[in-house]
């Protein structure tokens, strides 16, 4: 099985941004933590961060044309704003879920809209750093 992990604007900064809403686990751990899980998991994994949302696009499609079998994503910023990413996960079709570390539902108004939900198998919000892992066994409970 092949899993994109696809993380938007400011993941890069996770542990020095906001670690009261985001945790203490920087970037490189977690993605360090995710390749051990899919290593143990038997799981092909692709980890990718952008900035940009073109980017993002991107990879997404990139996703598509490599055999992905499911995508994490967490957007970032680009799940309140970004239709070119709810387009991309349309186009391709491919099974993805919807991270969130902090719960963005008690947070701020303008976060509580995603625009990539409506074409996602799930959503994990809330869950700190070990959403990705649990967004990794839904698609896999859901390969046959």
């Amino acid at each position: 099985m092949k899993i994109y992990v696809i993380n938007g604007p400011n993941l890069n900064m996770l542990g020095i941004r906001e670690p009261d809403l985001y945790g203490h686990t920087g970037y490189r751990e977690l993605a360090e933590e995710l390749a051990r899980y899919a290593e143990e998991k038997r799981i092909e994994l692709v980890l990718y961060q952008s900035n940009h949302e073109g980017d993002l696009v991107d990879k997404i499609q990139e996703a598509y044309f490599k055999k992905c079998d499911g995508i994490v994503i967490n957007p970032g910023a680009y799940t309140h704003t970004s239709i070119a990413l709810l387009d991309a996960l349309k186009a391709v079709g491919i099974p993805t879920v919807e991270v969130h570390i902090s719960d963005v539902s008690r947070r701020e108004a303008f976060r509580q809209t995603s625009y990539i939900r409506p074409v996602c198998v799930a959503s994990i919000i809330g869950h700190g750093t070990k959403g990705y892992f649990e967004a990794m066994d839904i698609l896999m409970k859901g390969r046959v």
